[in-house]
């Protein structure tokens, strides 16, 4: 599914921690004040935040789900601005892909 919000997080999305086929973090926010089911979407590390699970589809995720970042939308100037994921359950066997 393509990351909600990543346009607002353009700085973050260059760091390599988003590249195709890195694992992410998938960050429940019930304080969020404009949606208590808002997910996160952010590097492994916690550390950046590329955007959220888009909120017609948050409320039937499960907070223990893998998400693993699949295509980036590039500018014609190189600079990612939009991702991807793959969501999936915590048993679902997710491979890196080939080099």
């Amino acid at each position: 599914m393509k990351v909600a919000g990543a346009s607002y997080r353009a700085e973050a999305l260059q760091d390599s921690g988003f590249d195709p086929g890195r694992r992410l973090a998938l960050v429940p926010e019930p304080d969020n004040e404009h949606d208590p089911n808002a997910l996160g979407i952010w590097n492994e590390e916690r550390t950046l935040q590329a955007g959220y699970v888009p909120a017609e589809v948050a409320p039937e995720i499960p907070h223990d789900w893998q998400a693993v970042s699949l295509w980036e939308f590039g500018a014609a100037g190189g600079e990612r601005i939009g991702l991807r994921v793959l969501l999936a359950p915590p048993d679902a066997w997710v491979g890196l892909p080939r080099a």
